[in-house]
């Protein structure tokens, strides 16, 4: 049996992630998506949408390697069971398989929905829908 951990949106969701990420969990990441939801995968990409493309877009991004940061959020914003969110992140020592280094910041657009057993999974992600 899976024990969900009830993380509220805001600074800790996006921690969990963070920690998710720099542990290189892709089945963790995973779970904080709902079955349907977007993602952009990339600074100019399109969206793509679903667990399986969405895994295909998270792979590539742990494949850069280096360690997430994310700044303080900037606002969460909930109405309901939905939220709207957005945060800094820089990705620190990424690199290509090359080994070009991959700088990587942006300012994220976050859109989550709870879940009925409290924990909030995202709808829309897009790392770089909010700007500098």
């Amino acid at each position: 049996m899976t024990t969900t951990t009830v993380i509220e949106p805001g600074s800790a969701l996006n921690r969990a992630w963070g920690d998710a990420f720099n542990a290189g969990d892709l089945p963790r990441l995973l779970e904080f998506y709902e079955p349907d939801a977007v993602i952009v995968p990339g600074p100019g990409a399109e969206p793509v949408r679903g667990i399986e493309a969405i895994e295909g877009a998270l792979r590539w991004f742990l494949g850069l390697g280096g360690r997430l940061e994310f700044g303080e959020s900037r606002y969460w914003i909930v109405s309901g069971d939905i939220a709207l969110g957005s945060c800094a992140f820089e990705l620190v020592g990424g690199h290509d398989g090359d080994g070009t280094p991959v700088p990587l910041a942006g300012v994220t657009a976050e859109v989550v929905r709870r879940q009925p057993d409290g924990s909030w999974r995202y709808v829309v992600d897009h790392p770089f829908g909010a700007g500098a």
